[in-house]
């Protein structure tokens, strides 16, 4: 199947850290790209001895607004800040349109990341019911597909 680059991503919320691990190796097994895939999560002690044990790079600190301080790297945070870099000040739900969910599907990760939820990403498009599978079937709630680029 030919991988398009178009944008949108699919997306769920893990319960923590090893949860989110074990989403993510689902899907490096089944042939999605580690390139694409990507998550972000508030920073605690418990968290970042999760990912030293995992030898994964943690990715950049931001503090997001109606989130706090969170570990974060990847494409989804990119499209998120936009030209101005507003991610931080607008928070998750005011910026969320940029990758294709409504407002009200950003609040809802913007308070399961604040209460702990750890956020994984994967862009590709022409597998994204494949993607939404495999991140409901190890764990992630709310997993869904930005479908709404283009149409608002």
């Amino acid at each position: 199947m030919i991988d398009v680059d178009s944008g949108l991503f699919t997306v769920a919320v893990f319960q923590d850290a090893a949860w989110a691990a074990k989403g993510l190796d689902a899907l490096r097994h089944a042939g999605f790209p580690p390139k694409r895939s990507r998550s972000s999560r508030r920073t605690a002690p418990t968290r970042r001895a999760c990912s030293r044990r995992r030898s994964a790079p943690v990715g950049d600190r931001l503090d997001i607004s109606g989130v706090g301080v969170v570990l974060t790297k990847g494409r989804l945070v990119d499209a998120l800040q936009g030209g101005a870099g507003d991610l931080p000040k607008l928070g998750i739900a005011a910026t969320i349109r940029r990758v294709g969910f409504q407002p009200h599907d950003g609040r809802i990760f913007e308070t399961l990341v604040a209460r702990g939820g750890v956020l994984v990403a994967i862009r590709s498009e022409p597998r994204a019911a494949d993607a939404l599978a495999i991140m409901h079937s190890h764990g992630g709630g709310n997993a869904a597909i930005g479908a709404w680029t283009g149409r608002v």
